[in-house]
């Protein structure tokens, strides 16, 4: 038996619902095993784990028609639960666990590939993971996508999201605006996942209350991360002493993903990458695992995948 929570988002709830539920009904018809309750913008669905699985699979799949359409009839329900069933259904089973965090606009948010699926369940086994590889392998969005699937279950009471603003050699005092204004530009790209998965509003007040707090890497310093789901972004341009100094603030009960990719260090040439050494350091400690993404992972533009080859092709 399990239990799965959906959050309806960016729709009016009635539209999927329809006036009394009567289009809850149509599809309640279809999981008669099931036990479907659905308040306000939370949907929620009891029974076996193969048939919530293939609940949720559906209901993403009348919301991608409602958000396209702009409607959903009891007809449309029909056609869409009846419509390649049996090919949904054996994806659903293949891949059940890679369901991260039903997202905004009806968005699944997913393992996509082979090795985001290795993270996710190297994450569920391990308190500490390195993920290694390329850019646009989907490293940093999985690992957010883990971090909102664990506050969300309550494993964890905050997300911290943080990563070496090298670009401004951690200085930040001299940029213009305050501290927001600041940092934002090196975090924009975990923004960007965040927004994916939790309505505008809501994130909103989650980052007002520090239930999830972004920030770089010197402002870790001296602090004790407990009961947290911690990532570190961008590894490869953390210092031998930052990096020591970053994976000594884990606390108990925490989750630490770091992800970095060796052949984009951004550092001044005398000082060496704390993210390549911790990686032969800590590399048979248990409890600590790690992840090796390549181009086969890529999940930008065909491109990326050459451009990833090429470049390695040069290198060797």
């Amino acid at each position: 038996m399990s239990e799965k929570t959906i959050e309806i988002t960016g729709i009016n709830p009635v539209e999927l619902y329809g006036v009394n539920e009567s289009k809850l009904s149509v599809i309640k018809s279809y999981f008669p095993k099931l036990k479907v309750v659905a308040r306000g913008g939370v949907l929620k669905a009891i029974g076996e784990d193969r048939e919530v699985a293939i609940f949720e699979q559906k209901i993403g799949v009348l919301l991608e028609h409602l958000l396209k359409y702009k409607q959903l009839t009891e007809s449309n329900i029909e056609r869409l639960m009846d419509e390649n069933n049996k090919e949904e259904e054996s994806q659903v089973l293949k891949h059940d666990d890679d369901v991260l965090v039903f997202g905004n606009g009806g968005l699944l948010v997913k393992a996509r590939t082979a090795n985001q699926r290795k993270l996710v369940k190297e994450s569920e086994k391990n308190d500490m993971v390195f993920a290694v590889g390329p850019a646009g392998t989907g490293k940093s969005y999985t690992a957010v996508a883990l971090a909102v699937r664990a506050l969300k279950n309550k494993e964890v009471r905050r997300i911290i999201l943080t990563r070496p603003a090298v670009e401004a050699g951690e200085n930040l005092g001299f940029l213009p605006g305050d501290l927001k204004e600041k940092l934002d530009p090196y975090m924009q790209p975990l923004y960007d996942a965040l927004r994916d998965m939790i309505p505008a509003e809501k994130l909103a007040t989650m980052l007002e209350e520090g239930i999830i707090q972004i920030a770089p890497l010197a402002f870790m310093r001296g602090r004790t991360l407990d009961k947290s789901f911690v990532i570190l972004d961008e590894a490869q341009n953390a210092t031998q002493s930052q990096f020591k100094m970053f994976l000594t603030r884990m606390g108990k009960s925490a989750k630490f993903i770091i992800n970095g990719d060796p052949s984009q260090v951004d550092l001044p040439k005398n000082q060496p990458s704390g993210f390549s050494k911790a990686l032969k350091v800590l590399a048979d400690i248990k409890g600590i695992s790690i992840v090796e993404f390549d181009e086969k992972d890529v999940i930008r533009h065909e491109l990326v995948k050459q451009i990833i080859v090429a470049y390695q092709k040069a290198e060797d």
